[in-house]
Parts: structure tokens; sequence; C-alpha cells
């Protein structure tokens, strides 16, 4: 759901399955420090839980998985962009689930796409930067993993638990791939496995990319 939120540039709900999260995407003038002199802009993402978006209530602060999570969301996102055509601007893309059902990170990124190509277009509409900032390939991520020696496509809290394999994939709509993280929670798995994985998140990522090009219409 676009444009969830009032105020922020670019916004949407995202829910998949019992996971929902909202995304709200800012724009500041000017860049870090490290990047002064590099003409160029840069996109940050933040992530946190609400304190009962789980079952048991959780700190608001996120920890160190939670500033794990924010740093992939980052660098997926900033992969969504050419960042030499953003000008001199800061977009932050805040992350915060509501309710979590396993997977709050690759809604995150997929979310926080439409969020942040939100922004992107309302700034080149007033004109403030080129609309060649937003390349025109979404790109979106999910999970995927090994679970009674089955592989599943998005798995929920009770399939991720007991999974043999956990991998998340970050993607473009091509299949270009942006990150993979997988981990052999039991046994090794082998490539044979592996190809199958990565098959099944790219159908699924193709599907949750056409969906952000539907929501987000001929802009993107």
């Amino acid at each position: 759901m676009p444009d969830y939120l009032a105020h922020a540039e670019g916004s949407a709900f995202i829910k998949t399955g019992k996971t929902w999260v909202l995304c709200a995407a800012s724009v500041e003038t000017g860049v870090p420090p490290f990047l002064a002199s590099q003409n160029q802009g840069w996109v940050t993402a933040e992530y946190a839980m609400l304190p009962r978006a789980t079952n048991t209530r959780s700190q608001r602060k996120p920890g160190g998985r939670g500033k794990e999570i924010q740093r992939l969301i980052g660098r997926s996102l900033r992969a969504a962009l050419c960042l030499d055509q953003l000008g001199a601007y800061t977009i932050t893309v805040d992350c915060d689930v509501i309710q979590a059902d396993g997977g709050t990170r690759v809604a995150s990124v997929t979310g926080g796409y439409i969020a942040l190509a939100m922004a992107v277009q309302g700034l080149s509409r007033r004109g403030l930067l080129s609309a060649e900032a937003l390349p025109k390939e979404p790109i979106a991520a999910i999970s995927v993993g090994v679970v009674d020696g089955e592989c599943r496509l998005d798995l929920a809290y009770e399939e991720d638990h007991v999974a043999e394999v956990d991998m998340n994939v970050v993607m473009t709509e091509s299949g270009k791939l942006i990150e993979i993280q997988g981990t052999a929670e039991k046994a090794p798995f082998s490539r044979r496995q592996l190809d199958e994985l990565l098959d099944l998140a790219t159908s699924g990522i193709r599907e949750l990319c056409a969906v952000q090009r539907q929501v987000l219409g001929s802009g993107a």
C-alpha cells in the first residue's frame, strides 16, 4: 500500500503473510562528510521492531541483529539507485516492523524500494534531479529455505525456525544478484539445492517486482 504516511516523501505499508512492515523515505539536503567531494547522493536505512511485534516483548532500540539488518537494507537500496545522479541528497528509509512472522528483512527491502522510488520520483517531478537517478529495473528480496528436505519459498516463522537451510536473496527483476545470505542450520547443503533455492527466489522476486511496478505505475 503506497502513500501510507502523509508527511514522508515516500512511504509504503507492506504485508507478506503475517509480517507487516511500515517503510518511509525521508529526503534531506546534504550528504555525509565522507561523500562531501564525491559529487553523489546517499541512501541509508534504519530498522526496528515494535516491542510487541513478536510473541514476547523486545527492547525498543535495535540490538546487534537489528543493526545488521539495517545495513543489509541500506546496501540493497543503494544498489537500486544511480547515486551519482541523485545530487546532494541523503535519503533515509525507515523500516518499522509492526508484526513479525519471519522474513522481516526481505519485506523491508521490498517495501523500502517502493518508498525510495516514490521519494525519487517526487524529486524528479519537482525538477530537483534527473529521472535517471532511478534505474528502470526494480529490486526486491525474498526468503527461501530447505524444510523437511524440501526447498520452499517465503518461509513463515514456523518453517524458518526448523529449516535445515535458511537463505535471504536480494535481486533485480532480471535476476541480477545483489546479496545472498545463506546458512546451513543443520547439515551442509548441495550445489543442486543451492541452484533450486536461487531458482525459487528468482520466480518469487519477479512476482514481487511486478507488484512494485503496478504500485509505482510507469515511473519505475
